[in-house]
Order: C-alpha cells, then sequence, then structure tokens
C-alpha cells in the first residue's frame, strides 16, 4: 500500500488533514505522487500547486514537502500544504 498525508497548516496549527491510500501496484511511484496530489486538492479543494525545483528536490530526499503561497497560483487561507508519504511498499 501506498499511503500520503496531507495537511494544511495555519500559525502552527493543523488546520485539515487526509490521508490518500492508492492500492494499484501497476502504477509507478511518480504517478501515485501526483494521483495522492490530485485526491488531496479535490479533498481540501484546492488548485493544484505547482511543483518547484525545490519541492522536487525536498520530495526526493525525504519524501515529503511543503508547498507554500509561491506555488499556487491562487491565494490561499494557510501557510502551507505539507505533503508527505508516510508508507510505501515496494
Amino acid at each position: 500500500m501506498f499511503r500520503i498525508w496531507g495537511k494544511l497548516i495555519k500559525d502552527n496549527h493543523l488546520v485539515k488533514d487526509y490521508t490518500v491510500c492508492i492500492d494499484d501496484y501497476s502504477l509507478s511511484r511518480t504517478a501515485k505522487v501526483y494521483s495522492a496530489l490530485d485526491t488531496l486538492c479535490y479533498e481540501f479543494d484546492l488548485a493544484k500547486p505547482v511543483w518547484l525545483k525545490s519541492n522536487q528536490e525536498d520530495f526526493i530526499k525525504h519524501s515529503r514537502t511543503r508547498f507554500t503561497k509561491d506555488n499556487f497560483i491562487e491565494q490561499i487561507e494557510f501557510d502551507y500544504l505539507d505533503f508527505q508519504v508516510i508508507e510505501e511498499d515496494y
């Protein structure tokens, strides 16, 4: 199982969180990550964030990244979206 935990943080407090579980083992890791991000954006009613180079590097190194206001085209009501892999089967 592949699980991603998304959290909306404002003023160092958790505003919303959601865990996405993906059981489709035919998908690549990249496809699972993008699918999980799509699901989180739908659940949080957000536009999809733009992956900047710093986000890609953080995600590759730590399986975690933060999407701030610089990643969104629209204005956001929180400080950042924390996006983290919490379970991964190979």
